[in-house]
């Protein structure tokens, strides 16, 4: 956020879509600097999070350990939770957001889609991979976010399949029978990030021939 100057001011919705620690120990960092701000009265309005039962007790739980009373004091205050389930529909800013279970079977884990302003549509399906359940939700999705853990090429080394997770030809092919305009492919491994966006624009692009957008960390992409 500081590299991108996005003022924590700024931030009054946060959406956690399952309790894995690489998805939910910054919702902290985020609780203490909005709860700072609030202190020295410059923080406006609320901060929602929208997540699922089992992440509001270990948000809760991780607060508690982790931050002084100071800080804690405006859960439930100016710090409120949105406590989702399947089908659960929210007003957020200026879009109609609707939420729903993934269908994972390792930890309840909720994606989300909506409708943008110019009638797009954008859907996130967490971070594993489509499921038939979903179709309702990615089909004809102007943006698809869909994991893809590394090439088809190098899944020997990865083991993706093991972990449910999918590669970028999987992705693809998603994309491609859900008749998909933009795939924004995510959740990657991380061995070779320089010439990550070239080499798995390159192998998607066997199996979907829509746009596809592998973005770098702090990339912004203009929906």
């Amino acid at each position: 956020m500081e590299k991108l100057n996005i003022n924590i001011n700024k931030i009054h919705h946060v959406f956690i879509s399952h309790r894995h620690n690489d998805h939910i120990t910054g919702i902290i960092w985020i609780i203490r600097a909005v709860a700072q701000q609030i202190i020295n009265g410059k923080y406006e309005g609320n901060l929602k999070i929208y997540c699922h039962k089992e992440n509001v007790e270990a948000i809760r739980i991780l607060s508690s350990l982790l931050l002084d009373k100071k800080f804690t004091n405006y859960i439930d205050n100016k710090i409120l939770f949105v406590e989702i389930d399947h089908a659960r529909k929210e007003k957020i800013l200026t879009w109609d957001i609707e939420f729903f279970d993934i269908g994972s079977t390792k930890q309840l884990q909720f994606g989300f889609t909506t409708i943008l302003n110019d009638k797009k549509k954008l859907t996130f399906l967490g971070d594993e991979p489509y499921r038939e359940v979903l179709f309702d939700y990615a089909n004809k999705a102007d943006y698809l976010l869909h994991e893809a853990f590394c090439l088809y090429s190098q899944r020997e080394i990865f083991k993706p399949y093991d972990k449910h997770h999918v590669t970028v030809k999987e992705a693809c092919e998603n994309a491609a029978r859900l008749k998909v305009k933009n795939l924004i492919m995510y959740h990657t491994e991380d061995k070779n990030i320089v010439e990550r966006k070239k080499l798995y624009t390159a192998e998607g692009r066997k199996y979907f021939m829509g746009n596809i957008l592998v973005p770098d960390d702090l990339e912004v992409i203009n929906l």
